[in-house]
């Protein structure tokens, strides 16, 4: 070896000092990596997905043809910035029912006669009421002269009874008296003249029970005359009244046929009048055309074909990401969530969240219970307020990467997990806590 002496590179070599340099080298290295074993990892969930309006309503929107027609004019075009109820576009009719320029001053001038119609019932309604209102008095009135008639009929009967009853009783005595006299004529005790007297005043007295009878048996003629006229009186108003009610419900029933073409011909009216606004197709809210889904004039579309589509400026961010149903358990409402926008530039470290730069902060808000087409849940995130304001200049569609924040754990526990492929923990630090209190 003295050969090689003259070498200044062997005597480096054969110096003693450079393996304890190298040890000292290593002992700290294995320190240091021991310290950084130890140190916090946040766990995560990585996720992908875009912005979005928290809203439904502040989405990106397809503008529909409400009713079919022909374009006939548009008013705005792609890139055009445009206010709620600004028009986009005008369409003309093609089903010649609504063709008539003077549609619906026809149709009012129609609902108008009708209304005269109507009226016209109405007057003839009531005319008949009043009618059979007259002939209900008429008939009580005839009914109550008719039945004063009966009544002064049997009172005649019974006067007319009563005379005859009362000559009949004369007539028996004038009798009673003719054969007395009639005896004492035979005894010479009284003339024939007397007796000539007694047999004219029997007769004078047959006449009269006669003439009285007839007039009884007249009397109660005309009561039963009476009584058969106050049931023709009694039957003729009401078939009167009958007839009077018939034409009254006749002439309701023609009122309202007519009412219901009126009230048909109004919602007409209001159809065609509201039919008439949609014409013009205007903007439902503010936002920029993004794209015109029917080219050129002269277009014929149907009922609820897409015209165009709007997004609207953004008031109300929100991202949507979707992650994998074995990370779904480790999230819940609440949560924060750091993300990564494209176009703005960031340093990531998903395990030192704070260490980060050009992320910002979101809370979970809400969390699909249905997966999408994917296979994938989606869960909406809103700022967070406690964090840096997200960028201006979103637009709608912009990709997202995001980072939802577990628990801290240290780096050896995250490496051997990752090397056994386990999940992140799936316990929050309130149920470990709770599970440690059980223990």
């Amino acid at each position: 070896m003295e050969k090689y002496q003259k070498f200044e590179s062997v005597s480096f070599v054969e110096s003693h000092h450079v393996p304890r340099r190298l040890a000292r080298i290593m002992l700290i290295s294995l320190v240091l990596l021991s310290i950084i074993l130890f140190l916090p990892w946040t766990q995560t969930v990585r996720s992908t997905g875009s912005v979005t309006a928290f809203n439904p309503s502040n989405r990106p929107q397809t503008v529909h043809a409400i009713i079919g027609g022909r374009i006939e004019k548009w008013f705005v075009q792609e890139g055009d910035f445009v206010k709620k109820g600004d028009t986009l576009a005008f369409l003309t009719e093609v089903k010649p029912e609504y063709m008539d320029p003077k549609l619906i001053s026809r149709t009012e001038s129609q609902i108008r006669s009708k209304e005269g119609s109507a009226n016209s019932y109405m007057e003839k309604i009531r005319a008949l009421d009043q009618q059979i209102d007259a002939l209900n008095d008429n008939r009580l009135i005839k009914l109550k002269q008719s039945e004063n008639k009966i009544r002064q009929g049997r009172l005649k009967i019974k006067t007319d009874s009563m005379d005859f009853r009362a000559n009949s009783k004369q007539l028996d005595i004038a009798i009673k008296q003719y054969e007395r006299t009639e005896a004492l004529v035979k005894e010479k005790l009284k003339s024939t003249t007397d007796l000539e007297n007694k047999r004219l005043k029997v007769q004078e007295m047959e006449a009269k029970v006669v003439s009285l009878e007839n007039r009884l048996l007249t009397s109660r003629n005309e009561l039963l005359n009476a009584i058969a006229e106050l049931n023709a009186i009694d039957s003729d108003y009401r078939d009167k009244i009958a007839k009077s009610e018939a034409d009254k419900a006749s002439t309701l029933s023609e009122l309202y046929d007519t009412e219901a073409t009126v009230t048909k011909m109004q919602n007409e009216v209001s159809n065609y009048t509201i039919r008439s606004g949609y014409y013009y197709v205007t903007a439902p809210q503010d936002g920029f055309i993004s794209q015109a889904l029917r080219s050129g004039v002269g277009e014929t579309i149907k009922e609820g074909t897409p015209l165009l589509s709007i997004v609207p400026t953004l008031s109300d961010y929100a991202v949507e990401l979707f992650v994998t149903p074995m990370d779904l358990p480790l999230l819940h409402a609440g949560e924060k969530v750091r993300m990564q926008f494209d176009g703005w530039p960031a340093i990531v470290f998903s395990g030192w969240p704070n260490v980060s730069h050009g992320t910002y902060g979101g809370i979970i808000m809400a969390i699909d219970n249905h997966v999408n087409d994917q296979g994938k849940y989606r869960i909406l995130v809103k700022p967070d307020t406690a964090d840096y304001t997200w960028p201006k200049g979103l637009r709608m569609g912009v990709a997202v990467n995001g980072f939802a924040l577990l628990n801290d754990v240290p780096i050896w526990y995250e490496l051997w997990r990752k090397i056994n492929g386990f999940p992140p923990d799936y316990y929050t630090r309130d149920n470990l806590k709770k599970t440690a209190k059980k223990k």
